[in-house]
């Protein structure tokens, strides 16, 4: 093998620190510079054919030019989630709320995946709790 080989060392990077943050690609910089002034006009075009029912002009305007809403804030009066039948009322308020519309069917399904936590973190703590009591009891059994 020839040590005076072309080409990078094996395992070495040829730019070891990679591509500077916020550097932008050419085609980038070539589609924005050919747009540039011309973007509002683009934009107006594209409304224009939504607002005249094209759909894949409204589906652009929604998905690009609106942005999503992945979360929102609820406000759902939900009990007290303290022992596990309280997780079952909530329960049954979060399904209420979905079948009434207050809520959103996905939203639902997270708080009643977070009520579904809760309860089980309420059981294990009553297991451990009935396991401490029962370890007390057999060592007092063993000391008589």
């Amino acid at each position: 093998m020839n040590d005076k080989a072309p080409g990078w060392k094996k395992g070495q990077s040829g730019n070891p620190r990679g591509r500077p943050k916020g550097s932008r690609n050419k085609a980038t910089l070539l589609a924005i510079a050919a747009m540039e002034g011309e973007l509002t006009d683009v934009v107006k075009v594209v409304i224009d054919a939504a607002k005249g029912g094209d759909m894949a002009a409204a589906r652009l305007v929604v998905d690009k030019l609106i942005p999503t809403t992945r979360e929102r804030p609820l406000s759902i009066a939900l009990p007290d989630v303290t022992s596990v039948d309280d997780c079952a009322t909530a329960q049954a308020k979060v399904l209420a709320a979905v079948a009434t519309g207050e809520i959103l069917p996905g939203e639902g399904e997270t708080l009643a995946g977070l009520i579904e936590h809760q309860r089980r973190s309420l059981e294990t703590s009553d297991l451990a709790a009935r396991m401490t009591a029962l370890e007390e009891q057999f060592k007092e059994r063993g000391r008589a």
